[in-house]
């Protein structure tokens, strides 16, 4: 989020638990075409499109860090009073959990009137925009609670961003019961109006990792009564690159599933000395690294390790190697299943059109709404929001990062249809008792 390390909301929404209710509105299973474009009609309603640029710009003006969204998170349940939609707080340290339907629980340098007030901190990657969509889809679906086949659970999750929030909902158990799982994010990439997602590999897999190269310091003009260890840093860079482009098959990225086998690793932190003419005691080095398949990415964490230690031990060097997966931890690949990919397209056809479905690329960026993917079937899009005409909106985690507020609706209208449809489809008379939708704030 902007040129900070900043982690905020995401929002994951779940539907489970079906009931036997019926409805006598436009949910229901001979309207299923219809529901996408009636709930997109009803989530560009004025007073509801109000509600939702009132709530993004007050969370944009007020950002907060991950684990520390107390504010947000006070907006959420406050807005979740209103509504009258019961509730489970708190989640993973500052996440909720809201139940709708007729079933029950299972268990920034714009300038602009609303920019961040908050100095140092800003949302730069849409998240404001989302929690503003989900609650807007809450509205809505609290106004037809009678008419869903069960229970759509809203779930506000901290820490997206580094922090692992989705890791430590899933912990606490939120999945229980859950059988499917859908999230969003805005882009910019793509022009409103649009949604892009793809089946199978969409995003990597992604961990961090530094290490502290130690030698022995001394003068610059006698190097050789010291052990340099930028030297030593130097080389393993160096090595570190040849994983991918030495160890890594480029006939099995041929005739085989090719995402699979793209990996990445990039040293983007070296820092050690303060003098010109001195060779300093040790050196830290700092990157990420990246694969699209589970096996690949295993294998590359241990083989960083394994260069980093021995290039330091053939330059008279020690070496550690922190993977921090406390603090941050490694994000698993997003793998979209084939089958929700189906109902996306079937959904978003119904709302948008099919030539508003665009085919997204798989991308080296990670996406902690893998963990929720990996424990049960998990479908992630975006949903594009670039003006088609006038000024280019800048890309995410710039301080010039601006969300299109006309994004609001379809969001919010992505929510309640992907949902409502999946439980007429799925839910009742089915051996599928649970689903869930998420999407990232």
């Amino acid at each position: 989020m902007g040129l900070i390390k900043h982690v905020y909301l995401i929002i994951t929404l779940y539907m489970i638990q079906s009931t036997s209710s019926l409805s006598e509105s436009f949910i229901t299973k001979e309207n299923l075409s219809e529901i996408p474009l009636n709930f997109l009609k009803l989530a560009k309603k004025p007073e509801l499109v109000d509600y939702m640029v009132s709530i993004r710009r007050t969370l944009h003006e007020n950002p907060e860090l991950g684990y520390q969204e107390y504010e947000t998170s006070k907006l959420i349940r406050n807005e979740l009073d209103k509504l009258g939609i019961e509730y489970r707080y708190p989640v993973a340290v500052t996440g909720v959990v809201g139940y709708v339907g007729s079933g029950g629980p299972p268990f920034e340098g714009v300038e602009w009137e609303h920019k961040s007030k908050v100095p140092g901190k800003m949302h730069a990657c849409g998240h404001d925009a989302h929690v503003s969509m989900l609650l807007g889809a809450a509205k809505m679906l609290q106004d037809h609670r009678h008419d869903i086949r069960g229970t759509v659970i809203l779930v506000f999750q901290p820490a997206e961003e580094g922090g692992g929030g989705a890791k430590r909902m899933l912990d606490e158990g939120i999945l229980k019961k859950v059988n499917a799982i859908f999230g969003l994010h805005v882009s910019v990439k793509f022009p409103i109006g649009t949604v892009a997602g793809r089946p199978g590999p969409l995003l990597a897999a992604s961990g961090f990792f530094d290490a502290v190269i130690s030698g022995k310091g001394g003068h610059a003009a006698i190097p050789h009564h010291a052990v340099d260890p930028i030297v030593a840093a130097s080389n393993i860079i160096i090595s570190l690159q040849n994983l991918v482009s030495r160890e890594a098959d480029p006939l099995e990225s041929q005739t085989l599933n090719k995402e699979l086998y793209l990996q990445v690793v990039t040293v983007a932190k070296f820092q050690g000395g303060g003098a010109f003419n001195v060779i300093p005691d040790d050196v830290t080095i700092g990157g990420t690294f990246r694969a699209f398949s589970k096996e690949g990415f295993i294998k590359l964490k241990r083989r960083i390790e394994e260069v980093i230690i021995s290039q330091a031990g053939i330059h008279r060097c020690n070496a550690s190697v922190d993977f921090n997966e406390i603090e941050n931890p490694m994000f698993p690949p997003m793998v979209n299943d084939k089958d929700l990919h189906g109902h996306f397209q079937r959904v978003s056809s119904d709302m948008l059109g099919a030539k508003s479905i665009l085919e997204a690329t798989p991308l080296m960026g990670a996406e902690d709404f893998a963990f929720f993917a990996e424990a049960i079937p998990g479908y992630f899009f975006f949903l594009g929001m670039q003006n088609k005409s006038g000024e280019k909106l800048a890309a995410g985690h710039s301080p010039y990062y601006r969300v299109n507020e006309d994004v609001l609706p379809y969001g919010a209208a992505f929510h309640a249809s992907l949902v409502t449809r999946y439980l007429l489809e799925h839910g009742v008379g089915s051996n599928i008792e649970n689903v869930g939708f998420h999407v990232e704030s």
